[in-house]
């Protein structure tokens, strides 16, 4: 039997499309940036749901109308992260996007949800010493909330190297399961195999990121595009055997290969010590700012805003519906970056 829940900081709605995947029913929402909730509204049904936009203008009478008029079992919400990341300036509650949170806490201690489903960046954990997340379980506490969390890596869902931690927080005497912890080892990579023309290509199996030639797609002349001189990655030999086992030809050719690349439009860049990754890993963690793309062994182009949508786990239709409502790219890019992986949600809604 599927849960009712909101979603909160619902962005584009990847909290939401794994909720939903898991069998649970959205009964309202809360976004402020107003191109995300296009993207949103184009891709779920929303009417007749309750729907705010900036979650601090919300009083408790409207979340108490909103919890005598329908059941919320859940509340869900990847509060903004900004001030947490170590991408920022972690800045923490001293940013008033970290103080965000405790919007999700006031909703919690009027609607007295069974769960409530949280998600951050993996710096939430040790940021200031590990003072802000013991105030954050505190708070909870506070509430009547047993929290357990895990860090997940989006890499072995999807090929993206982003670390995020979930919580859940379980309300006392609700007869809640317990969620965590559980593991998933199975990883897609960004492989693939390139012949000489446009239809002649063999994919990885996962087929999550089908990549465009390098002349396809973009924006004109900011597409990312420019020339590298040829690396050899790797050699492949074939050996021609007759029915005695005796060889009768070798032939060596060059092993082609695609490689994340960040920032592609910028020559020197670095995270992790990095701007190239090697055949095989997952894309760097996909942020609002940062361009990324893929390096075919002769040129480097960016990926598309299609692209960063499946490296979040989204399906094609829910970018079709974004770009058929008339979103620029930039924002696009960014619906991306700010999103939530949506088959780890899924892994963890199944289990409620």
């Amino acid at each position: 039997m599927g849960l009712n829940f909101i979603d909160l900081f619902a962005g584009i709605g990847g909290f939401r499309l794994g909720m939903e995947q898991a069998g649970h029913k959205c009964v309202g929402f809360c976004e402020i940036d107003k191109y995300a909730r296009q993207a949103y509204k184009a891709n779920f049904n929303t009417e007749g749901e309750w729907e705010r936009h900036d979650i601090t203008t919300v009083k408790d009478s409207e979340i108490r109308t909103l919890g005598e008029s329908r059941q919320v079992d859940v509340i869900c919400g990847g509060f903004p992260c900004q001030a947490f990341s170590v991408a920022g300036k972690r800045a923490g509650f001293d940013d008033t996007r970290g103080t965000l949170l405790f919007e999700i806490t006031r909703f919690a201690r009027i609607l007295k949800p069974k769960y409530l489903f949280l998600e951050n960046v993996k710096g939430l954990l040790n940021h200031d010493k590990g003072w802000t997340f013991e105030t954050i379980i505190n708070a909870l506490d506070e509430l009547g909330y047993d929290a357990e969390w895990q860090v997940f890596n989006s890499k072995n869902y999807i090929p993206q190297n982003r670390e995020r931690v979930f919580i859940i927080g379980h309300l006392r005497g609700a007869s809640t399961n317990q969620i965590f912890p559980f593991g998933r080892t199975s990883s897609q990579t960004l492989k693939q195999i390139i012949g000489g023309k446009q239809g002649n290509r063999v994919y990885d199996v996962s087929g999550v990121t089908c990549s465009l030639s390098s002349e396809g797609g973009g924006q004109g002349a900011k597409t990312g595009l420019y020339f590298v001189f040829q690396k050899t990655h790797g050699r492949t030999t074939t050996l021609n055997v007759n029915e005695t086992g005796t060889l009768q030809s070798a032939r060596t050719d060059k092993v082609p290969c695609v490689v994340p690349v960040l920032t592609p439009e910028r020559e020197e860049k670095r995270q992790n010590g990095r701007r190239f990754k090697t055949n095989g890993e997952p894309m760097f963690t996909l942020t609002a700012q940062d361009r990324h793309g893929v390096y075919d062994g002769s040129r480097i182009r960016r990926l598309t805003p299609l692209e960063c949508f499946r490296l979040q786990g989204f399906p094609d239709s829910h970018f079709q519906n974004a770009r058929n409502i008339g979103l620029s790219d930039n924002q696009l890019y960014k619906q991306a970056g700010n999103g939530v992986t949506v088959p780890i949600v899924y892994d963890i809604a199944k289990r409620l």
